[in-house]
């Protein structure tokens, strides 16, 4: 395969060359510049691209063209190259219309003419439109190979530890590929070996655990020293925002995640609200350049590991882990997040892993291809997924016990979803058992309306049912409220015990728990707002009275 490709399309000859000229000699060494004035031939050489097993990173389209608009040429060209960044040319009158192409084709940028001086105006948002595409980009025939069977729960669980971690990785069949068929041949392989990993320089490991995978593709799943200033138990969003302040603050600042950075808001396809970034950006893209930013000051990353319990001896804080080590911190900041609330019905545990997913989307959408797929809950996590499987699946199916989706759901989520024709939102339906052989099959589904019960046939089920907090195993006397949240500065006062448990002369801080250096922040904190950015605002806030503590120590 040759370079990746940079595509530009313009009706004006002269623009075609100028912005050609621009991207050739700043892209030249990493990509391939091609460009056309002709729609046709423009969608003759895609397909000739496709049928090659080229590959397009990004396409730069002019908005007035004669034979097309450049709206609806990028529609039709990422039918065949679905994953390559969108970038749409316009004038100053066409603004409307590029605002209009980031809901209706996903645009990722609009580039005004004209675009002197390049280095100011065109470079940097490419640039930074590239990094992302590559952060995606999987090439053929190098990188890991994951090797198993499609409703295997430890192969998923292989690939939904990879994808998290943002490593690329390439998903074989070992009954249906192609490839899959190969490499079993070829290695002697047996079922009792599945699922096997191939590393990039061709160690083959069989049903790998996920730390000794870590340790193979190059995650720290040891601590390199033993007292830390804070340690963040937690990577999602409020987690990676704390290690970026901790550390470029001056603290010594350990990360510890138990499964993957980024948690339930790195799983998700697309986040459309997050301030800055109008056509959005996924929560894969907002995870890698949280933990980028937090390394580079200077984050110790320690993954996948999981905390057991936390001791207080002395002035520090003693942190059990998972492995049976212990280390220490002057302070901890606790943001576990939520859980996937697990669903009760007949036949779900059963067949979890095998066609039931709790998240995941983007993991298994893919293998959804010509295939129905159910979404069960109403938040806006469902209504991204149902989004992103819509790419691959024949039918996508939203399950909802509410008549509608108006009380749960972000009015601009709704409107993607009724223009999108292979979306069905199910009102007051309920599953009363999913059924199958190996793997799922079918639902048996119930209108709450009329009683009445149909089965449906289903070759995939991804479950948003709402979350719980991840604080068993928070101890401590430290205090929650009924339903496992912990509770943190003035409402623990409200709490008959609290004054029993805290000893200090002062009141805690906002974030802090009813353990004196101990805070909380983002989803598991009692009264946080369940929203990316509100959890990386308190992430970033913890931080300061962390400083504030250790300031009395």
């Amino acid at each position: 395969m040759g370079l990746p490709i940079i595509f530009s399309i313009d009706d004006d000859a002269q623009v075609l060359r100028a912005i050609s000229r621009d991207l050739k000699s700043h892209y030249r060494q990493d990509y391939r510049v091609l460009s056309t004035t002709s729609v046709r031939e423009a969608m003759e050489s895609l397909l000739d691209l496709q049928n090659k097993g080229e590959e397009v990173a990004i396409f730069i389209s002019d908005q007035r063209m004669p034979e097309m608009q450049g709206v609806d040429f990028l529609e039709k060209a990422m039918v065949m190259f679905p994953f390559a960044k969108r970038v749409l040319l316009t004038a100053y009158s066409d603004t409307d219309a590029a605002i209009k192409a980031i809901n209706d084709v996903q645009l990722d940028y609009y580039l005004m003419k004209p675009w002197d001086p390049p280095e100011e105006k065109l470079y940097p948002a490419i640039d930074e439109l590239l990094h992302d595409w590559q952060g995606s980009y999987r090439p053929e025939f190098k990188g890991i190979k994951v090797i198993g069977y499609q409703f295997s729960p430890k192969s998923h669980d292989i690939k939904d530890f990879l994808a998290g971690n943002l490593i690329p990785y390439s998903w074989h069949d070992a009954a249906s590929s192609e490839q899959g068929k190969q490499i079993t041949r070829t290695n002697n392989l047996c079922p009792i070996d599945f699922p096997v990993v191939i590393l990039e320089d061709g160690t083959l490991l069989k049903t790998p655990t996920l730390i000794d995978l870590a340790s193979h593709i190059g995650l720290n799943a040891k601590t390199k020293q033993q007292i830390y200033d804070v340690i963040i138990i937690g990577a999602g969003p409020a987690g990676l925002a704390a290690s970026v302040y901790g550390a470029s603050e001056g603290l010594s600042t350990l990360l510890i995640e138990r499964k993957a950075p980024g948690g339930q808001a790195g799983t998700s396809s697309r986040i459309e609200n997050y301030l800055g970034f109008p056509s959005g950006l996924s929560g894969a893209d907002l995870t890698r350049r949280a933990i980028t930013q937090a390394t580079r000051f200077g984050t110790e990353f320690l993954s996948p590991q999981s905390v057991k319990e936390i001791q207080l001896k002395g002035k520090y804080k003693t942190l059990l882990l998972g492995d049976g080590s212990e280390i220490n911190a002057k302070a901890v900041v606790i943001t576990t997040g939520v859980d996937y609330r697990k669903l009760e019905t007949k036949g779900i545990e059963e067949f979890t892993g095998k066609g039931i997913y709790y998240g995941a989307a983007s993991t298994e959408a893919s293998s959804c291809g010509n295939k129905d797929a159910y979404v069960l809950g109403g938040g806006n996590s469902a209504g991204q997924a149902a989004m992103y499987l819509a790419k691959f699946a024949r039918n996508v199916f939203v399950l909802v016990r509410k008549q509608d989706l108006t009380s749960s759901m972000s009015s601009y989520l709704i409107d993607q979803i009724r223009g999108t024709e292979n979306i069905t939102v199910l009102g007051c339906t309920e599953i009363l058992e999913a059924l199958g052989d190996e793997h799922l099959e079918s639902l048996r589904l119930i209108d709450l309306n009329t009683s009445e019960e149909k089965l449906v046939p289903a070759d995939a089920l991804f479950i948003f049912i709402g979350a719980k907090p991840f604080t068993d195993w928070v101890g401590l006397e430290i205090i929650k409220n009924s339903k496992g949240f912990i509770e943190t500065g003035r409402e623990m006062k409200s709490y008959k015990d609290f004054k029993q448990i805290w000893k200090a002369e002062r009141d805690p801080y906002l974030l802090e728990t009813s353990s004196p250096g101990i805070f909380a922040a983002g989803d598991v904190r009692a009264g946080a707002m369940n929203r990316v950015t509100s959890a990386v605002g308190e992430g970033s806030m913890a931080i300061s009275f962390v400083h504030q503590y250790l300031s009395e120590v």
